[in-house]
């Protein structure tokens, strides 16, 4: 039997070395495989029409599921009133309705694209998650990104019926 010194110097048979060497050659097949199965099934997955990368492309905001938002779980409508309409706020504890009176500067009519100083989605965005410095307006820490883009869309419509009402 012939007898080998291997590279860390123990004594490897020459039977050894090919038990090695088909080990070493199955792993290196078994990961080929494996990648071909990997690139299978994300092709499997381009055809099933799976959703393109989030980083890459921005959510689609439904006005419709942004004004329930703005007049439901987002609490906007208690300062900006239902629907934008500030003239039209919901029934508020007296407590809450006396701090609103109270802020300053107070709550930007939404409708009015003349007083609206945030003029970017992104500028928008950061105020309804961060909070508005220097006015009452608090953060959201709640809403998912949907809400949030579906909320933006909802904004984008309450802007453009404040600039139809304009002569």
């Amino acid at each position: 039997m012939l007898m080998e010194i291997g590279q860390t110097g123990d004594v490897v048979s020459g039977s050894m070395r090919k038990i090695l060497r088909g080990l070493s050659l199955a792993g290196f097949l078994f990961l080929g495989l494996l990648a071909i199965q990997v690139a299978d099934m994300s092709e499997m997955n381009a055809w099933a029409g799976s959703p393109p990368s989030s980083k890459s492309t921005k959510a689609a905001g439904d006005a419709e599921r942004g004004r329930a938002v703005f007049n439901g779980k987002g609490v906007c409508h208690y300062c900006h009133g239902i629907d934008g309409n500030k003239d039209q706020r919901p029934q508020l504890s007296a407590d809450t309705a006396m701090l609103i009176t109270q802020l300053n500067p107070q709550p930007v009519d939404l409708r009015n694209p003349d007083v609206l100083r945030l003029n970017t989605d992104k500028q928008r965005a950061r105020a309804i998650l961060d909070g508005h410095p220097g006015t009452g307006m608090f953060p959201d820490t709640t809403m998912t990104n949907q809400e949030l883009a579906d909320t933006l869309a909802y904004l984008a419509l309450l802007r453009q019926a404040g600039s139809s009402k304009k002569p």
